[in-house]
């Protein structure tokens, strides 16, 4: 099997890959059924995970997803996130045993995470972004997105498809969860149902699949202007694809984008799970995330852009923050474009919790 993992403008191949075989997949818990460390109605807790996998002497080696990490725990720590082995975990490629970001240790730190009620969670996960192969074929795209643990080659890639599961459907209804992902096909790595999007004047809209989907059989039909070829035909081909794939999934996302995504890997229930999670991701779907080095320092863009936008102006809200963070990246050069996913329909003028 032959796949593309894309981040900070590397592309690698390599072969042989397959997704992660999750041998103790968790279920969505029923009422009742999971387990709560504390009482109904109990005062807030604060919970974060904090994912930075450099690759260290592979091919795949990137440098700044350490400093990511250690960058935002001292954020957290200012807006009163707990520095303990009780409420933070952190997981680099530096660090051995369950702090090792294998396949497996990612996937407890999940489930641990968003294991209580009454809690604030927070999850950053700076690495590579992949597409690959579906091997069940039912993708319009062909194509699965996935994050990469340090194992991917021996053990396999985590899907979004697994990744709601365990942190979204798992999570309590009396907790939030906050999630960053610097990384590539970063735009509905968790398969949330509204996502949003600023433009270069920093006006956001909801992703409207209707337009998309226009949008892209207008330009086949452009394409196709003044005569055929086998590559125009072909191009045409995937154009039209990815256009029947959005309006497919009008019937399960409202108007929700689903680059690649078709209408039977949406579960139905996920849309009105109604979930406080929210997510800025790096990038489009279809886009890479860049390496930055800013102030002697290799970073994520996306993660830095983050932190500098929350530096400068602590109090913002929800859609000031996704503006801010997409004018941050485009005056340093950045292409890559961060979007706003979220579990359920939001005001975005409130202030932004973590």
């Amino acid at each position: 099997m032959h796949f593309h993992l894309h981040h900070k403008d590397k592309e690698l191949e390599n072969q042989g890959q397959t997704l992660y075989q999750d041998s103790e997949e968790q279920q969505p818990p029923e009422e009742g059924e999971q387990e709560e460390e504390q009482e109904e109605g109990a005062p807030q807790q604060k919970k974060a995970l904090l994912i930075g996998i450099n690759y260290t002497g592979t091919d795949n080696e990137l440098q700044g997803c350490h400093d990511d990490v250690h960058n935002m725990s001292r954020f957290l720590a200012s807006k009163g996130y707990p520095i303990n082995k009780k409420s933070m975990k952190i997981l680099t490629d530096d660090r051995e045993g369950e702090s090792n970001p294998t396949g497996a240790n990612m996937l407890a730190a999940m489930d641990w995470l968003v294991s209580e009620p009454n809690t604030t969670c927070f999850l950053l996960y700076s690495g590579h972004g992949g597409q690959i192969e579906d091997p069940d074929g039912d993708r319009d795209s062909g194509f699965d997105d996935t994050i990469v643990p340090l194992d991917f080659e021996e053990n396999g890639q985590l899907d979004s498809d697994l990744l709601h599961r365990r942190l979204v459907s798992a999570l309590h209804p009396s907790s939030s969860l906050f999630v960053i992902f610097d990384c590539c096909h970063s735009g509905s790595a968790i398969e949330l149902p509204f996502m949003y999007r600023s433009d270069e004047e920093g006006n956001v809209s909801l992703v409207d699949s209707m337009k998309e989907g226009v949008h892209l059989v207008a330009a086949a039909q452009h394409l196709l202007k003044g005569g055929f070829s086998k590559a125009k035909v072909q191009e045409a081909k995937e154009l039209l694809a990815g256009a029947q794939s959005l309006f497919h999934n009008m019937k399960h996302r409202h108007d929700v984008q689903a680059e690649g995504l078709g209408e039977e890997n949406f579960q139905e229930e996920w849309n009105t799970e109604n979930k406080d999670v929210f997510m800025y991701s790096g990038c489009k779907d279809d886009q890479t995330s860049a390496d930055a080095t800013e102030d002697g320092q290799h970073v994520g863009a996306m993660s830095w852009a983050f932190l500098k936008t929350m530096e400068e102006n602590p109090d913002q809200t929800y859609l000031e923050v996704l503006q801010s963070t997409r004018l941050i990246l485009a005056d340093s050069d950045y292409t890559q474009i961060p979007q706003l996913s979220v579990g359920s329909k939001i005001d975005l003028d409130v202030p932004l919790a973590i």
